[in-house]
């Protein structure tokens, strides 16, 4: 049964839910880092672990389960709901590791191909990599992260190589979440914080001049994606984009078990998944309050905020009470 998330009155704020999480989280994971070719045998990406104390059995693998988190966008294993989850499934003796998107963790890439909200190709690559070395797998996907994930476990269905899967403020519908994303604080706030680094990574590659001009003027997410995420990526334009790779009409043909976690006063989101359109092996989770990757709560006798909403549900969604 899943925990239902209720903030004291004064954290009810969607905005302050989605914001304030990042000045809070104290613990700094111990990371080991890998870097891995890319599906495409272009780019180094970033395999953050935190491993648990264990050693290989004989056949060469670990034993206890890993959970692996695809990351949000622009975000990384020193995101504010990485080092949560690292610190929570470390409490329990599992192992976790952070798969970075391309170009994201510190790593440039080295191809033309950046991420997309819909390449579950890379996502079977990263966890083909990932079975070599463990029994049990189980994932988590955060907002774009989720997006990708939501969709790589409906495409793939049965033969997907995770047991579960949690999706945690995911933009299943791109189009109507490029939409929400223009609301006056979105455009104001969220849209810089999000488009400025990207760009900027952006720029730091091998363009043309129509994409250098296109680039220097984008003011939305929309015109990054019509002028560079679609174009490198295969789609004829944003809207082909954002059709193709929204994971919300693969979720009916999901096989293994996937919890849908999903804020109803997230800010970044537009059309979210209600119950007719996911298969019988999908649990959809959706809270009144919680914002975007935010879920923050108070604990009064403690007398300190409490980020744990999301990872407990998920271990316990995995099979760890």
């Amino acid at each position: 049964m899943a925990e239902q998330f209720s903030p004291p009155i004064w954290l009810r704020n969607a905005h302050l839910q989605t914001i304030l999480p990042r000045y809070l989280v104290r613990y700094t994971p111990n990371y080991q880092r890998v870097l891995v070719k890319d599906s495409l045998n272009e780019s180094d990406v970033a395999y953050d672990y935190l491993l648990a104390d264990e050693k290989k059995d004989a056949t060469g693998r670990y034993s206890t389960p890993l959970v692996v988190l695809f990351h949000g966008m622009e975000g990384s294993s020193q995101s504010h709901y990485a080092r949560t989850l690292a610190q929570c499934v470390h409490e329990v003796g599992w192992h976790f590791v952070v798969v970075h998107f391309r170009s994201c963790g510190g790593v440039a890439v080295a191809g033309k191909v950046f991420y997309n909200a819909g390449d579950t190709a890379e996502v079977q690559h990263n966890l083909a990599q990932l079975t070599e070395q463990f029994t049990t797998i189980y994932a988590m996907g955060v907002s774009l992260g989720g997006n990708v994930l939501a969709k790589y476990m409906g495409e793939y269905g049965a033969d997907a190589l995770v047991q579960r899967a949690v999706v945690v403020s995911a933009p299943v519908d791109l189009a109507s979440a490029s939409v929400a994303m223009e609301r006056l604080l979105g455009r104001r706030v969220y849209t810089p914080y999000l488009l400025n680094p990207i760009v900027k990574k952006a720029l730091a590659n091998q363009l043309t001049d129509d994409e250098i001009t296109m680039l220097k003027t984008a003011k939305r997410m929309a015109d990054f994606d019509n002028a560079f995420t679609a174009p490198r990526h295969g789609y004829r334009s944003k809207n082909d984009y954002y059709r193709k790779a929204s994971a919300l009409p693969y979720l009916a043909d999901i096989v293994k078990p996937t919890l849908i976690i999903t804020a109803k006063d997230d800010p970044f989101l537009g059309v979210t998944a209600e119950p007719s359109d996911v298969s019988s092996s999908v649990q959809l989770l959706d809270t009144r309050f919680g914002g975007h990757i935010g879920f923050l709560d108070y604990r009064y006798q403690q007398k300190q905020f409490d980020l744990t909403f999301v990872p407990h549900n998920a271990l316990r969604f995995f099979g760890c009470e």
